[in-house]
This record gives C-alpha cells, structure tokens and sequence, in this order.
C-alpha cells in the first residue's frame, strides 16, 4: 500500500537521503503552523515553494490534488467556523460570520493544505522502505518503526484478500444493490478479521521458527547524511515568515 504512493522519478529531491526529506518536511511544517494565518503573503510564498518543489520532483499536478482529497472533511468542518464564535462580525453577501471564526477557518484550511501537500511530496518521492530507514537513522524508537513496519505489510496483505473475496462473491452472482447488499457486505468484514487475525498468528509462528526475538532487522544502509541539507527547505520558510512579517 505504501509503496503504491512512489513515483520513481530520476530527480534530486528523488536522490536525498530518506531522514533528511524527513526531518525538512517536519520542521518546514512547524514552521508553517507557528505563522500566524494574518501574514498571508507568508503562506503565499509557503504555497510557491511547494509547487517548486512539485515541479522539481516532476510530480503530477492531478495526481498531486486527487491525492489531497484526504483533507476535504477538515474542509467541510473549517466552513462551519465562520458561524460560530465570539466577538467582531463581518458582513459577507448578506451573512454575518464571525471574524474570529474567519481566520481560524482559513487557518484549518491553509496550514493543512500545505501539511497534506507536504506529506504527498515525501510520499510520492520517498518509498515506504527507505522512510521507515529514515526513522531509524532518526532515532524513533524502535517500536514504533516495527509497528509501522507491520502495519505497511499487512495493509497490503489484507487489501489483496479483500480483492480475492470480491473475486469469489461476483464469480457466485452476487452485485452490490443499495442497502439490501450490505449484510453480505458486514459478513464479508467479519469473514476478513477473522482470516486476518489467522493469518497473522501463522506468520507470528513463522518468524518464531526462524529465530525472531522481538526486534526487526534494521532496514537502513549506515552512510553519512549531510544534514544540513534537511535545513534548506524549514530555512526558506522561515527567512519567508519573518521578511514578509516585517513588511506587514
């Protein structure tokens, strides 16, 4: 499933260490929430340095705004804030909105776009195996990388069974019709927790066998990271919230 968000391109973004796309994309997005949503020429210059960013990676722009659907319920909800709240209105074509809830809307609605984008571009360039790398040059405890580990295999495992169940029910007749088809539906959930809670006591009992203690085998090559490079992206942001908050 993760792996399924690489695009291979021959790029330099492509080319960077995974902890150090990591550790930029990280700081660049606290930088970015810490900016008041008032200074809008800063999140303007925020929004051009991604679409850089996209163009030097030679991502797809469509694939880039189907991919950042994912936001739209933080969207809907950012809407409902202009309506409610406390202190000064605003008229706007005939409604009263708050103006609090005005800036705190735009607030949602811009920081989280330039997360969500973000987050597309360090997908998109970087492949699940080498982030999960990344966090352990980065230190992340060991746990957590595992359990992310796990997680990214058995996403795949169980989204290729759900396939072969679809398979099975639509070579047996069945279409999906309203709400008449969602009992086979729930069962076919139930069906799926079940094979994938035995399939994973299977595999648990195999990596047993073959010698497993509780820690994976690390999955980064030991090499030397320019680190300074993780700063060039935050850096931009930065001098960008602080000139532009000066001008203001």
């Amino acid at each position: 499933m993760g792996e399924r968000l690489f695009l291979h391109r021959h790029t330099l973004v492509h080319e960077l260490p995974a902890e150090t796309k990591i550790l930029g994309a990280l700081l660049f997005v606290i930088v970015v929430v810490a900016t008041p949503i008032q200074n809008l020429l800063a999140y303007l210059g925020f929004f051009i340095i991604l679409l850089i960013l996209i163009r030097v990676t030679q991502l797809p722009y469509r694939t880039v705004f189907i991919r950042s659907l994912v936001e739209i319920p933080f969207v809907l909800f950012a809407l409902l804030m202009p309506f409610f709240g406390t202190g000064a209105k605003v008229e706007f074509f005939g409604l009263e909105l708050y103006e609090a809830g005005l800036w705190a809307g735009a607030g949602i609605v811009a920081k989280g776009t330039i997360g969500v984008i973000t987050a597309i571009i360090l997908s998109a360039s970087t492949s699940a195996r080498d982030i999960l790398g990344g966090l352990e040059k980065l230190r992340v405890p060991a746990p957590l990388v595992s359990i992310a580990t796990f997680m990214l295999r058995y996403l795949n495992v169980i989204n290729d069974e759900l396939g072969r169940m679809k398979i099975a029910r639509e070579s047996r007749g069945f279409e999906e019709r309203g709400l008449k088809s969602w009992r086979i539906l729930a069962q076919t959930v139930g069906a799926l927790f079940i094979r994938s809670y035995e399939r994973g006591e299977r595999v648990y009992l195999a990596m047993l066998s073959r010698g497993f203690v509780g820690q994976m085998p690390k999955l980064s090559v030991e090499k030397k990271t320019n680190w300074v490079i993780a700063l060039v992206l935050p850096g931009a942001a930065l001098v960008v919230s602080l000139t532009t908050g000066v001008i203001l």
